[in-house]
């Protein structure tokens, strides 16, 4: 497995831009995180499996998160996907962000607020994931398992992604994970407003900037698809 730095012709503030929407992307990804557990009605299923993890074990929930990153990333080799930098800062940078909002936000809140929190926090996922995969430095860790799994057997992309989640969740839930009536709203929220969220934030580039790989830059983008975390993720 090859990481691919960032080559581009594209011109400064171009870049600079990408630059700007990858990291502010990961942040508020970490903060639609954070929304959402500190709401209490249940995680994405990705989460639930954090969360489970760190009852077993006592790590923190961004430390988990980074080491989980880095487990799927290993199984990228057999599959024959390569990160990019985006890939790799998602990896390094959600957990952490997620940990600094989980601080920042108390627990314990009045219901209406919870629920308010656990909606937000799905708005602003899907907002920092059309920012983050916009600016095309490639798809997280756990998009591009699901992308490197449809290449590569052909199956269809909802079915690999129905078939990882169901998987995460139900091994999350068997840890103690929060599964809950936010994880069905997470479920049927989160592939709409990404798939209007992706095209909204997607960087336009010049002529020759998307010659440059583009092949392997549409690869990478996965498709929104319902139920789908095209993030963290």
């Amino acid at each position: 497995m090859r990481f691919r730095l960032p080559r581009t012709t594209d011109s400064a503030p171009v870049f600079g831009r990408r630059l700007v929407q990858l990291f502010v992307g990961l942040y508020l990804y970490g903060l639609g995180i954070a929304l959402i557990v500190r709401g209490e009605l249940g995680v994405a299923p990705w989460d639930v499996l954090t969360q489970g993890i760190a009852k077993q074990t006592g790590l923190g929930f961004g430390l988990i998160t980074v080491i989980t990153s880095g487990i799927v990333l290993l199984l990228w080799i057999p599959i024959r996907q390569r990160p990019g930098f985006g890939t790799l800062m998602n990896a390094l940078l959600v957990g952490p962000f997620a940990d600094l909002s989980l601080w920042m936000i108390p627990t314990g809140l009045d219901l209406w607020l919870r629920i308010v929190m656990l909606f937000g926090g799905i708005l602003v996922l899907a907002v920092a994931t059309g920012l983050y995969i916009g600016a095309h430095f490639g798809p997280g860790p756990r998009d591009g398992l699901m992308t490197g799994l449809h290449r590569r057997t052909g199956w269809k992309i909802w079915i690999v992604r129905t078939g990882i989640e169901l998987t995460v969740l139900v091994t999350g839930f068997l840890l103690g994970g929060n599964v809950g009536i936010g994880t069905l709203a997470f479920a049927l929220l989160i592939g709409p407003l990404c798939g209007w969220t992706i095209p909204l934030f997607a960087v336009r580039r010049g002529p020759v900037a998307r010659g440059v790989r583009r092949g392997a830059r549409d690869r990478d983008i996965p498709r929104p698809a319902t139920g789908a975390t095209p993030a963290q993720a």
